[in-house]
């Protein structure tokens, strides 16, 4: 009996899953994996923020538990361990003799290190990985050049692929996953407190209360796109900075895995059947593709993202570490009452807008002139919507070390804020508890 291993990893879903579809293809019994994977969540990056902080880790764990769940009610299940994937994995390839593992091909440096490791010690029992695609709009091979050969520019990109290169159909959720080994320990979910968190966590006056899973992303995802109706109005609404019906609320659901982009894109033109296409629609399809694009940047330039000069080597940038400046930037203490507002929300939701990253990025790095890897990696520690290439890439541009140069300007955080929050309701609720009365009304406070 051919016997197979899905090993989940940022794809935390049944619907367009390639791992699940190609095990099935080859196997007569297939194993469904997840690892607790102790080098994300029980490390600290290199200016010592703890690399996985509460709120995204609560997330991980509630996508993790109704994935489980989800494959239970298809008479299936999922073996969850906690520890290092090439130590866990192995063991129960090598005890239950499994001939493949089927997983999600990373391209960032400490997943392709694990990856690595779980692969070189698999050669020793005969047994491989067959990696997938399934994290991207577009599959790699559909694009009409090599990754080595991703245009720069994101115009330039644009222009190759958004009206030439079909987004492919998303693949169906499976019938049957050849599921019959009830003799497998499934092992227990780990809870918050196990790494140290108040199991009681909450998100008070959180934008939106993410709660993780794919059932919970494609809820949504029906919400935003039908129930509410709130995709006619995204292009005004997507640069908000307070309330549950800014933007899709979306962004946590697609960097786990728990809802496909393929599957999004393909709503969306759903969506412009009935509605017709509108700037809306299309801008979020441009999101979508900027998404790729910042993907694709980060597998051509590989560990360079994460250089102090970027991929700008020949050009010095910011060095300064002034501990003061950097604990109160991050404690929301600096005095500059907007920029303490992003913080505050960001510590006590994991959360916080597109503008409001942009703004918190550009005045650490320009006004209090800190080295941005830094910064970076505190948002990594902090965003229950971490990705790695999105949060790296973004940071080199706000740097001016990108690809697309950008000049650091004067940052006037004044006039952007009366601009996004004109009746101040986003600065009552972070930097005056008292007035929490007065902050937008959809805010799901107590729930």
């Amino acid at each position: 009996m051919n016997r197979a291993i899905v090993w989940f990893r940022q794809d935390l879903r049944l619907h367009d899953n390639e791992a699940i579809t190609e095990a099935l293809k080859f196997a007569d019994e297939v194993l469904y994996v997840y690892i607790f994977e102790d080098t994300f969540l029980k490390s600290k990056s290199r200016f010592g923020f703890q690399r996985t902080e509460k709120h995204r880790l609560k997330f991980i764990i509630e996508s993790v538990a109704d994935l489980r769940e989800n494959l239970r009610a298809s008479n299936a299940d999922l073996i969850v361990r906690c520890g290092n994937a090439e130590d866990e994995l192995f063991k129960i390839a090598a005890r239950y003799k499994s001939a493949k593992i089927f997983c999600n091909r990373e391209s960032t440096h400490d997943e392709i290190l694990i990856q690595d490791k779980l692969e070189k010690r698999l050669w020793t029992i005969g047994q491989e990985i067959h990696y997938v695609r399934g994290k991207m709009l577009y599959y790699t091979q559909d694009l009409p050049f090599p990754i080595s050969h991703t245009p720069d520019s994101f115009k330039a990109y644009r222009k190759e692929v958004e009206k030439i290169v079909p987004v492919r159909k998303p693949l169906e959720t499976p019938l049957d996953f050849k599921y019959q080994s009830d003799h497998i320990d499934a092992g227990r979910m780990p809870e918050l407190s196990d790494y140290g968190h108040d199991a009681a966590l909450k998100l008070p006056y959180s934008a939106y209360p993410f709660k993780g899973g794919e059932t919970e992303g494609r809820k949504r995802m029906e919400y935003f796109l039908r129930q509410s109706n709130l995709m006619a109005t995204y292009s005004e609404s997507r640069l908000g900075l307070s309330g549950s019906d800014y933007s899709t609320k979306l962004s946590a659901y697609l960097a786990q895995g728990c809802i496909s982009p393929k599957y999004f894109y393909h709503q969306i033109t759903d969506y412009e059947t009935i509605h017709g296409e509108s700037k809306s629609t299309y801008e979020l399809k441009l999101d979508l593709l900027w998404r790729d694009y910042l993907r694709l940047i980060a597998k051509k330039y590989k560990t360079m993202i994460f250089y102090k000069n970027c991929l700008k080597s020949a050009e010095k940038s910011i060095t300064n570490y002034d501990t003061t400046a950097i604990i109160n930037w991050t404690n929301g203490n600096t005095g500059e009452s907007y920029i303490d507002a992003i913080m505050k929300e960001l510590n006590a939701t994991g959360f916080i807008s597109y503008k409001c990253r942009q703004l918190a990025a550009a005045f650490f790095i320009y006004e209090l002139k800190q080295n941005w890897q830094t910064g970076a990696e505190y948002f990594e520690s902090r965003l229950i919507d971490y990705d790695v290439c999105s949060n790296w890439v973004n940071w080199n541009y706000i740097a001016g070390l990108g690809i697309q140069r950008i000049e650091s300007k004067g940052l006037n955080v004044g006039q952007l804020a009366q601009k996004y929050d004109p009746d101040s309701r986003y600065l009552d609720c972070w930097n005056h508890p008292g007035s929490l009365k007065k902050f937008h009304p959809g805010m799901l406070e107590g729930k």
